[in-house]
């Protein structure tokens, strides 16, 4: 686990995590970054290690830490020295996970402003991560999941007025595809359905209302089902999120960011997480950020990070089998 910036909350989840180890039957695992970090958010047993073999051996008694750096930054300062620190961990704990010496990659939150001030180039933790592993970003699905809803957006973090021209069918079937794969790779669904969702208010209203889901969208559905996929779409966005609808399908693909997240947060603010799809190594990571203003007052919710550590440790056991 990347312990995320230092100054956010990233080790006051991951230290609560492991503090209900137990109760909530966790796989075990081991943090890469900060320990003072961990120290200043908690005053739990901390057991620092030099590599991975270590941890299960510490794991009953103390959170086991590869430690990286020695930050000045404090809860909630948002400085470029917490921003090189969860780079460097993050880095490492790749690393490590495609090495073999960990089953599963789970990475804390970042502040990606500052980290574009040390020189990070990508647009988040999941370009970089794919580079890392040598896949190309079009081919990774970042899938967000919570109890009862699953999405991947085909467009990710650019603007609003950039979606149209950023998309098309090759776009549209790539991510479809590392969203199947993943979804019977990882969590063990034989033959995923898939809603389409169209770009449009109600899906275009045959053309009235834009011409993306005819010229686009509808192409991009028809090669899936010539490859043998269970998809189905355009669906017009604002119905298709409905309880009644989410029983049809396994995953959303949609056509924007907002478009699939604010569905999911509204419904599973709190426990959703991100898994990231098409990559050689397992990765999630709980879908919220830094949360600088709340960072050191023992206040930070962990069931996201904890749905983000079980749901590594099961698709671990599913890819090894």
């Amino acid at each position: 686990m990347s312990l995320g910036d230092p100054a956010g909350i990233g080790a006051e989840v991951i230290a609560k995590s492991w503090a209900r180890r137990a109760e909530e039957a966790l796989p075990r695992f081991f943090a890469v970054g900060e320990v003072a970090a961990i120290a200043a958010a908690w005053n739990g047993p901390v057991a620092v290690i030099n590599e991975p073999a270590q941890a299960a051996a510490a794991f009953d008694t103390a959170l086991p830490v590869i430690a990286i750096g020695n930050s000045a930054a404090t809860d909630g300062e948002d400085d470029l020295v917490g921003a090189r620190n969860a780079l460097d961990a993050l880095e490492l704990a790749v690393g490590l996970t495609r090495s073999g010496a960990a089953s599963g990659l789970v990475t804390g939150p970042v502040s990606k402003s500052r980290l574009h001030a040390v020189g990070f180039v990508h647009p988040g933790q999941t370009e970089f991560i794919a580079e890392r592993c040598g896949v190309a970003c079009e081919l990774v699905a970042m899938m967000l999941t919570g109890p009862t809803l699953r999405v991947v957006p085909v467009t990710t973090h650019i603007p609003l007025a950039e979606v149209p021209g950023a998309l098309s069918v090759e776009r549209i079937v790539a991510k479809a595809r590392a969203a199947v794969r993943g979804l019977q790779r990882q969590f063990g669904i034989d033959e995923p359905r898939v809603a389409v969702a169209g770009l449009n208010p109600h899906a275009g209203e045959q053309g009235a209302l834009g011409r993306e889901e005819i010229d686009i969208i509808a192409p991009a559905i028809e090669r899936l089902l010539e490859e043998g996929m269970a998809a189905t779409g355009p669906h017009p966005p604002d119905a298709m999120f409905s309880a009644l609808r989410r029983a049809d399908y396994d995953v959303a693909l949609c056509m924007y960011h907002d478009q699939g997240l604010i569905p999911l947060k509204a419904l599973h603010f709190e426990e959703g997480i991100n898994v990231t799809l098409g990559l050689p190594i397992i990765r999630t990571s709980p879908d919220h950020g830094t949360a600088f203003d709340i960072a050191g007052k023992n206040i930070a919710d962990p069931d996201a990070m904890i749905a983000a550590i079980r749901t590594a440790g099961e698709c671990a056991r599913r890819t090894a089998s």
